[in-house]
């Protein structure tokens, strides 16, 4: 289809486009007649070219939401070799972005090359939203549309458009044979007849895997790095093949790469049907070898944790000899997954239980994202939200140490569901609800592992209040995302759970507090400012620790989504006080050296 007429686009600015998107311009200028037929594309989901537009009217101030920062590409400390390494492995992680986008919105990808070009800044508005979020759907506004009228459709671009998960279930259980097809993390559903397919990724996204996974070939040539040069040419093939263990196994044994990449379709956020689609992400890492050299202290301890985690023995398998390693890195290209909405600053990695089972996870933590961060979001969120007193203990070190126990959490507790006196697939047992969940179990059981540490003395016993200040901090960042975002999700319930038990509680006016003497004395809280209370939280963190990986250990779902109808709600209080956080941004996007292209 062609780019979309300014003039058309005016109109939709003032309230809504009467002109369907897919109007095309014959020569000479004038409109052909808008047609119903829904354009089919390729992979999953399908364009209602006879929609009508609307744009919504407070878009620059939802753009305003996502500061643009620099994340410039350091070349300080390499050689012209390794320069050059890198180079081809963001050729190599662009092809993602372009499966990406057919993935979590072939529609907004239409729409997105449409404007391409147009002066309108309207039009380039809508662009910059449509690539914050990867698409039509906005993050923040729990993924209802900002351009168009159509709801988000749960299957995204991972099932045939309508498709419910209890058509899936019902199919499957008449037809086990389709099971597994159609639940690998790793298919497009399609549907023939009266029957549905699972359609490999390998297949379907041939035409941007392939050249993705010469590009890894080349990079595999740049590389003194015997291993990680290894590695590249066995992701190469599992690219072609969809099969990454051999390639997982090889990344988590890589020691203490220069260069290194997570490239790879692993998480299965966007998929809120069945939840078990991966969607493709990747980025470019360099290793910041001081910061990597002193957290990686802490991989000693994880076998210790996993054995004090308050659930039966048979629920935490033994962690001894597992691998556990941590990097510390800058990015300077993330494509993918790991760009559109959300900005992780850690991730735990591979997600195969198998690979956590036989030899571990790798923890990357991003220090150019984390300082973003923590700089323009955390800092300023905690002194608005915050009582005075304990938002002056947030601290940088503080949200890191938060972060990488929050990663470390997500590598320990079940392996596996225990159903039916079977072992089953965690993810595949909750569904949708997962992904929020499995973030909770995370943060709670960070927190968990931090007192853990404090009591044990490897961190410092007088700082557990700034590792809890920070951990509120964060949280209250993070619910700014809503809850049609799964860190947003698991947040809110967090600290609900969190006031209903005591440990948190809302303040308003002048509140008591004892200074370090034992004095008391009044602090100003005002209208929305949130106290911890320290003495409460250890047991708190406990009970929902023990919650969270219960429910994984059992595969429960109903106990699962009770607990989230519960408690992920977000009270009128918090929806006022985060009035004060306006002017914050949600979060920092970021601005590489290299180009962005879509394709």
């Amino acid at each position: 289809m062609k780019r979309l007429c300014s003039a058309l686009l005016i109109a939709a600015f003032v309230g809504i486009l009467v002109v369907p998107i897919s109007a095309q311009t014959k020569k000479g200028g004038s409109p052909r007649k808008p047609t119903t037929k829904r354009q089919k594309y390729p992979i999953g989901g399908s364009y209602p070219s006879g929609a009508k537009l609307r744009v919504a009217k407070d878009l620059p101030a939802r753009l305003k939401k996502w500061k643009p920062v620099e994340m410039p590409f350091q070349q300080q400390g390499l050689s012209a070799k390794e320069v050059k390494l890198v180079h081809k492995l963001v050729e190599a992680a662009r092809y993602f972005d372009y499966i990406y986008w057919r993935q979590s919105d072939p529609e907004g990808l239409t729409l997105y090359q449409q404007l391409e070009g147009s002066k309108n800044p309207r039009d380039e508005q809508i662009r910059r939203m449509l690539f914050i979020n990867g698409g039509r759907f906005d993050l923040l506004e729990e993924n209802k549309p900002f351009v168009g009228t159509e709801m988000l459709y749960p299957g995204r671009g991972f099932y045939p458009h309508g498709l419910t998960r209890e058509e899936i279930e019902k199919y499957v259980k008449a037809n086990p044979e389709k099971k597994e097809e159609v639940y690998s993390e790793r298919t497009v559903v399609r549907r023939r007849g009266n029957d549905l397919d699972g359609l490999p990724y390998h297949v379907a996204y041939r035409s941007f895997l392939h050249p993705s996974a010469e590009a890894l070939r080349e990079a595999a040539k740049l590389t003194d790095d015997g291993a990680f040069a290894d590695f590249l040419r066995m992701r190469a093939d599992a690219l072609m093949s969809d099969d990454y263990y051999k390639s997982d196994l090889a990344w988590v044994d890589l020691k203490d790469p220069k260069i290194d990449i997570i490239f790879a379709p692993y998480e299965t956020y966007l998929d809120e049907l069945l939840g078990v689609k991966g969607a493709y992400g990747a980025a470019v890492l360099v290793r910041n070898d001081k910061e990597s050299k002193r957290l990686s202290q802490y991989q000693q301890y994880v076998p210790e944790i996993q054995e004090a985690l308050p659930i039966p023995a048979e629920d935490k398998p033994s962690k001894k000899g597992h691998a556990s390693p941590m990097e510390v890195v800058d990015a300077p290209y993330r494509s993918g997954d790991m760009l559109h909405g959300y900005q992780a600053v850690a991730v735990n990695l591979p997600n195969d239980p198998r690979i956590h089972q036989e030899k571990g996870t790798k923890k990357i933590f991003f220090k150019n994202f984390m300082d973003a961060r923590v700089k323009n979001v955390i800092l300023p969120v905690g002194r608005r939200l915050m009582r005075p007193d304990q938002a002056s203990l947030v601290t940088s070190d503080g949200y890191l140490t938060i972060v990488m126990m929050h990663e470390i959490a997500h590598g320990i507790g079940p392996t596996y569901a225990r159903v039916g006196g079977e072992q089953k697939d965690i993810r595949e047992s909750l569904g949708p609800i997962y992904s929020a969940l499995e973030e909770a179990k995370a943060d709670v059981t960070g927190i968990f592992g931090v007192k853990w540490l404090a009591d044990k003395g490897a961190l410092p016993q007088e700082r557990l209040n700034e590792f809890y200040a920070s951990y509120i901090a964060g949280g209250l960042r993070s619910v700014r995302f809503g809850t049609g975002e799964a860190h947003g999700r698991a947040q809110m319930m967090e600290l609900n759970y969190l006031l209903e038990q005591g440990a948190l509680r809302y303040s308003v006016g002048r509140d008591p507090v004892k200074t370090a003497k034992g004095a008391k004395t009044a602090a100003l809280s005002a209208p929305g400012r949130y106290v911890i209370e320290y003495d409460k939280m250890p047991a708190a963190i406990e009970a929902l620790t023990k919650e969270m990986l219960e429910i994984e250990a059992s595969g429960d779902r109903e106990r699962a989504e009770k607990w989230f109808a519960k408690y992920d709600k977000m009270p009128e209080e918090l929806r006022k006080a985060l009035e004060a956080t306006g002017d914050v941004p949600v979060d920092a996007f970021p601005a590489f050296s290299f180009p962005q292209t879509v394709q």
